[in-house]
């Protein structure tokens, strides 16, 4: 369940290539385009640009390099033709990034246009959300503790937090041990110790948490129809604390204090 320090530093690699990939897409007008059209950028841009493999692309018999999921959608959005990113919408990438053998994965959701303000506060949520589990993380705390500051968070805004999938160790294989549920009561669950590798991954929702798989068996949406957001990092845990393996260009220090502490959406 542990990484030695050279393989972590195999995933350290892999998480920065990934950070790439979202720099890549920063960089897009994502206004008017298909979710295939994003979809084929991404798989391009890792296989010719980055020399890596796009990990999700065949696992469990999926056909591509990321799933899309805009607006309602939870997770596990498929890309299609005829889906066109419009003037107000919320979309999550979820990208997963295979080099010398080991995986990272993270997600990041993306406001197209001018997006409506309650729209804007759900994606901020989610994000300082994510933050508050990954600041939990350190040796002798629990999963039940990283669990209870995401929930925490979520729910002291208004939100409720989708229980029925959960972030998860991580290496040569893109699911591992242990489950890291987003919910959970503190000092309850698996004892994290140094070494541990997983991802941190809520699924915050704007109303209710129940959640139904559309009839193509991936797609994954609320059933109240209300807008979800997600934001996802693989991280590891340390001597001392956490390493986040696919950190962001953005992301820097102050960013992430202004964010955490005062909520400040600039940065999301």
């Amino acid at each position: 369940m542990t990484k030695r320090p050279e393989e972590i530093s195999l995933l350290a690699e892999s998480g920065r290539l990934l950070a790439q990939v979202f720099s890549h897409l920063d960089g897009l007008n994502l206004m008017g385009m298909s979710t295939m059209q994003i979809n084929e950028l991404v798989d391009d841009f890792i296989v010719n640009e980055l020399r890596a493999r796009p990990a999700s692309k065949g696992q469990y018999g999926y056909a591509y390099a990321l799933n899309v999921s805009p607006n309602n959608v939870v997770c596990h959005g498929v890309p299609s033709t005829t889906d066109i990113l419009q003037d107000g919408d919320v979309v999550n990438f979820d990208i997963t990034l295979e080099k010398n053998g080991y995986i990272a994965d993270s997600s990041k959701t993306y406001l197209v246009g001018e997006v409506s303000q309650p729209g804007r506060r759900l994606v901020r949520v989610a994000y300082e959300a994510m933050w508050k589990g990954i600041q939990a993380v350190r040796p002798g705390a629990t999963l039940g503790d990283v669990g209870h500051a995401i929930e925490r968070h979520a729910r002291r805004n208004g939100y409720s937090i989708v229980r029925e999938y959960c972030g998860h160790g991580i290496g040569r294989e893109m699911h591992e041990e242990p489950q890291v549920l987003h919910w959970g009561n503190p000092k309850t669950g698996l004892v994290l110790r140094e070494g541990m590798v997983f991802t941190i991954e809520p699924m915050v929702n704007q109303g209710r948490r129940a959640v139904r798989t559309e009839d193509d068996g991936w797609t994954v949406v609320t059933r109240d129809g209300k807008l979800s957001a997600q934001f996802e990092h693989t991280v590891a845990v340390t001597r001392t604390g956490v390493q986040v393996l696919t950190l962001r260009v953005e992301e820097n220090t102050d960013a992430l204090k202004r964010t955490i502490e005062f909520g400040d959406a600039k940065n999301i």
